[in-house]
């Protein structure tokens, strides 16, 4: 029983290679070619077939496909149509040999290619290098890149990972103690030995061991690769352990990242989805709308055009936000609840700490010589409010109120204004005061604000923040309200993945993005620099 196929290509039905030749023949004949006909032939024809037209057109017509396409086409789009009509082998060898040569090596391009494919493919990939270029591309890759790095890219290029059905239970809890011990257990760190488990053991294998892992450190085996490891070395090691974990889900974020933001990288957006058109794009699809809240086909609409636009949706193969019942509201906070308990066994940190010497007497009366006669000591607010737990200003606003009969929380309010305002309030509020304050928000005004109140009833995500920065300046609200919440929670978890998805960290863009001493409190909130 084969594996059901989850590609958005298929062998087309009645195939005839000799009449498709002749078709693109006529589509690029005379003045201007057909473009809507090439893209719309060339899309429904599996891999296989293009091969099979390719070699129809060379003996019908004596001349090289490729060559009359990239006659006819342009751009974007001839980049694509060409590369649908190589094997994938001899696409991958093409890519590696593009990443490779030259002044700078393109190490993302080769951390993709080499993490992700199977043993079939590596071997066939590096066939495919000789045949094309003459040459021997672990040589290649081994004059080009150094260290760790180019140690394990060496150790993928073998194409010897063990295969799905080799799982040695007796092996399992020993790798994973194996793995701790090379990191987490010692000063320094053994790469050999996470070279030698991550570059050899099968997928299967390795879930499982990644699940003792956790056990072990209590922490899961990405963040310690986070820590112990650094460069494109740890790039390398955390693809890899993705592509362990879920292919799509590596291949979702790769595309996520490729639209985001400035610029679209093209290289990285063609290479993805023509390599993945006839094996998982349904599940990378699938991966994409449920990490990003946002169909694949929606994002390739809005941040490509014309004839490019036009391939790459049909290699997507559908919009998953059209069916409404694909994934009402109710789906995304159960998914987000189901996210939340896998996450749970990632070991939470916060970045506030409660305060070592604590003395409430002396924070209020801190706090009130702040605030007291012309002019507020701003500094002293904030070094005192952000460098306690809640639980600690709960305490300070209690002592006040004993002490000097005023409430603190008054004080404050007559004292500070607009954004730092907004956030030394919301830091000395109890967490369900804050949190009924953001619902009363979210739902006051015009319209409900359904993402504040989701993101309250469910959970704070990465996810905000990102919509928040995409945006034209900064929203505020939803800034203070995650800073505020998550600080004594995850916002040490939150950094991180901040940084793996926008490659700017958290401490970088409240610098670039914030000033004054609202600028200074998110910073002392955000913890460190990543």
């Amino acid at each position: 029983m084969g594996k059901e196929f989850r590609g958005t290509i298929a062998d087309h039905p009645d195939f005839d290679a000799g009449s498709d030749a002749e078709a693109l023949y006529d589509a690029m004949k005379g003045f201007g070619s057909d473009k809507e006909a090439i893209l719309d032939l060339i899309t429904s024809r599996s891999n296989a077939e293009r091969q099979d037209i390719r070699a129809a057109y060379k003996s019908q017509f004596g001349k090289d496909l490729i060559d009359d396409l990239k006659y006819e086409l342009t751009g974007k789009f001839e980049r694509l149509i060409v590369v649908l009509m190589r094997p994938p082998a001899y696409h991958d060898a093409k890519e590696i040999k593009d990443a490779i040569k030259g002044a700078g090596t393109d190490e993302k391009c080769l951390i993709e290619i080499l993490a992700s494919r199977t043993n079939e493919q590596i071997h066939n990939l590096v066939a495919a290098y000789k045949d094309a270029y003459g040459r021997d591309l672990e040589e290649d890759v081994i004059g080009d890149t150094s260290g760790h790095f180019k140690k394990m890219l060496v150790v993928l290029l073998q194409g010897t990972r063990e295969e799905d059905d080799v799982v040695s239970e007796d092996l399992v809890e020993q790798d994973a103690q194996d793995l701790y011990d090379a990191g987490e257990a010692q000063w320094g760190t053994d790469e050999a030995k996470f070279i030698m488990l991550l570059g050899n053991r099968s997928v299967i294998h390795l879930q499982l061991v990644f699940d003792e892992y956790q056990k072990i450190a209590e922490k899961s085996i990405e963040d310690s690769i986070k820590s112990e490891l650094s460069g494109d070395f740890e790039r390398l090691m955390l693809a890899v352990v993705q592509c362990i974990r879920s292919k799509p889900m590596f291949f979702a974020k790769r595309l996520y990242k490729s639209m985001k933001g400035l610029g679209t990288a093209d290289n990285t957006l063609i290479r993805i989805m023509v390599s993945r058109s006839e094996i998982d794009m349904l599940d990378i699809r699938e991966c994409f709308r449920l990490r990003y809240e946002k169909s694949l086909y929606n994002m390739i609409q809005d941040d490509t055009s014309g004839d490019y636009k036009r391939t790459l949706l049909k290699l997507c193969g559908g919009d998953d936000d059209m069916a409404g019942e694909f994934f009402p509201e109710a789906a995304q906070i159960a998914y987000k609840m189901w996210e939340i308990s896998a996450m749970t066994k990632i070991q939470l940190r916060g970045t506030v700490r409660p305060y070592q010497n604590f003395d409430p007497a002396s924070d209020a009366q801190g706090l009130r010589k702040a605030m007291k006669g012309f002019g507020t000591d701003e500094d002293t607010i904030i070094d005192i409010v952000a460098h306690r737990s809640n639980a600690q200003r709960q305490e300070i606003r209690q002592t006040f109120k004993s002490l000097l009969g005023r409430d603190l929380m008054a004080d404050l309010k007559s004292e500070l204004s607009k954004n730092l305002q907004r956030l030394i309030l919301g830091l000395m509020m109890t967490p369900a005061e804050f949190e009924a304050k953001m619902m009363k928000k979210a739902m006051e005004g015009a319209g409900t604000d359904e993402h504040a109140l989701i993101e309250i009833l469910v959970t704070r995500s990465n996810q905000e923040i990102q919509e928040m920065c995409s945006g034209l300046g900064t929203d505020d609200r939803a800034l203070i309200r995650i800073m505020v919440s998550r600080a004594e929670i995850d916002l040490f978890n939150i950094r991180k993945e901040f940084k793996e998805t926008h490659d700017t960290s958290l401490h970088e863009f409240i610098q670039g993005d914030t000033s004054g001493d609202y600028r200074k409190t998110l910073l002392i909130l955000c913890g460190g620099e990543d």
